[in-house]
C-alpha cells in the first residue's frame, strides 16, 4: 500500500478543484451594524482549539442563538480558508435537520457566526437514557439522517466527518427534532473522485479515505453504515484499541453480525447496513437509495414489536467509552487534523504492506 502523497494532503489542505465553496464574501451586508449591536453573550457552551461557543440573545427578537466566536489571531491561513469554505457551505444549507447559520459578522479581531442553539444534546445521549428501545426507533432515528444526508449530497456537499458527536437534538422535548451539525471539515463533491484529504474520525472513517484514493460524497455513507449499525447492535462494527490493526480491519470491511446481539433484528436492517459497508463506493448505496431500502420502508408494527433492550445495555457501555475518550482526545482538534491521530501514516500501513 503506497501512503499518503503528501503531508499537505495527510493535514488536510489538499483537496483538487473543482471542490471549494464558491467565491464571494462571507458577510452578505457590509454595512450592517456591529456585533455588539445586535447580540448579547452569555453563557459558555463549548471551545475549541482557536474558538468558543456562547450563549447569545438578538436584541431585535430576543430570541436565543449559539454564537461561535473565532479569534482571528489564532488562524493560520489555512485554517480561515477552511473556515470561509464552512461558512460558505453553511449559507447554503437550509434543511429542517441540518443545524442552520443565521448570521455571521466578520470584524476586526473575530468572525462571529450564530447558529441554531441546540438545546438537546446529543442523540445518542438521549437514545441511552430511554428505559425501553426497539427497532422502530432506530429506524425512524436513521431515516431522518439518511433524508439530512440526501439533502446535503444533493447540493455535492460531502460532511466528511460524521459521527454520534455530531447528530444533536433541538430540544429536550422531541426524539424527531435531530440535526446533523459541524461542518468544519465539509467540502463540495461534484463527482466520486475530486477530493483526497485523508480526514474523519478512527472507526467511521471510509476505506477508500484510508487508501488515499480519491472519493466523493460515497463516503459520508459509509459512516452512516456504521451509525447504523450501533444504533441497532450497540457497539461499533470495528473495534481495535490498535490504530493499526483498526484500519486493517475497515480496509477490508471485516466486521461481522454476532449472533449475541443481532438475532433479534431483522434481516432488512443488516442487508441495509451491508450494502453500506461496502468497500468499493461505487457499489454503496447513496442516500436516496437508503431511504428506499425495505428497512427504512418496513412494517412499523412489526418494527415496533422488536425490543432492542440488549442493545440498549451495549450502547450505554458504547457512549460512556466514547465520552471518555472524546474528552482526552480534544486537544487533537487543532489545526483541523480530526483525530485521525499523530501517527496517522505508520497506522495505515499493514505489517504486510511493507
Amino acid at each position: 500500500m503506497s501512503l499518503p502523497r503528501s503531508l499537505a494532503n495527510l493535514f488536510g489542505f489538499a483537496d483538487q478543484l473543482p471542490t471549494q465553496a464558491p467565491d464571494g464574501p462571507i458577510v452578505d451586508a457590509q454595512d450592517k451594524p456591529p456585533f455588539k449591536d445586535c447580540y448579547e453573550v452569555g453563557a459558555d457552551l463549548g471551545k475549541g482549539a482557536f474558538s468558543e461557543v456562547k450563549e447569545g440573545v438578538e436584541i431585535s427578537s430576543k430570541k436565543s442563538w449559539a454564537i461561535k466566536i473565532v479569534t482571528k489571531s489564532a488562524l493560520t491561513a489555512e485554517d480561515e480558508a477552511a473556515l470561509k469554505d464552512e461558512i460558505r457551505i453553511l449559507k447554503l444549507l437550509d434543511h429542517e435537520h441540518v443545524n442552520k447559520l443565521h448570521d455571521v459578522y466578520d470584524e476586526k479581531h473575530y468572525y462571529y457566526l450564530v447558529l441554531e442553539k441546540m438545546d438537546g444534546g446529543e442523540l445518542f445521549d438521549r437514545i441511552v437514557a430511554k428505559a425501553y428501545y426497539n427497532e422502530k426507533e432506530a429506524r425512524d432515528t436513521c431515516k431522518i439522517i439518511f433524508q439530512a444526508m440526501a439533502y446535503c449530497h444533493d447540493k455535492h456537499i460531502a460532511h466528511r466527518d460524521l459521527k454520534p458527536e455530531n447528530l444533536l437534538l433541538m430540544n429536550k422535548q422531541s426524539d424527531s427534532e435531530i440535526k446533523i451539525a459541524d461542518f468544519g471539515f465539509a467540502k463540495f463533491s461534484n463527482n466520486e473522485a475530486c477530493l483526497s484529504t485523508q480526514c474523519g474520525t478512527p472507526g467511521y472513517v471510509a476505506p477508500e479515505i484510508l487508501e488515499g484514493a480519491p472519493y466523493g460524497t460515497k463516503c459520508d455513507m459509509w459512516s452512516l453504515g456504521v451509525i447504523v449499525f450501533i444504533l441497532l447492535g450497540g457497539y461499533p462494527p470495528f473495534i481495535e484499541e490498535n490504530q493499526r490493526e483498526l484500519f486493517r480491519k475497515i480496509r477490508r470491511g471485516q466486521y461481522e453480525f454476532h449472533d449475541e446481539y443481532w438475532a433479534p433484528i431483522s434481516q432488512d436492517a443488516k442487508d441495509l447496513i451491508s450494502a453500506l459497508l461496502t468497500v468499493t463506493p461505487g457499489k454503496r448505496l447513496t442516500a436516496k437509495e437508503a431511504l428506499e431500502s425495505k428497512w427504512i420502508k418496513g412494517d412499523d408494527e412489526a418494527l415496533a414489536a422488536t425490543d432492542l433492550g440488549q442493545t440498549l445495555t451495549e450502547l450505554k457501555k458504547f457512549n460512556a467509552k466514547r465520552k471518555f475518550k472524546a474528552a482526552a482526545i480534544m486537544v487533537m482538534a487543532k489545526n483541523k487534523i480530526a483525530s485521525l491521530g499523530k501517527n496517522f501514516a505508520e497506522n495505515l500501513q499493514d505489517e504486510d504492506d511493507s
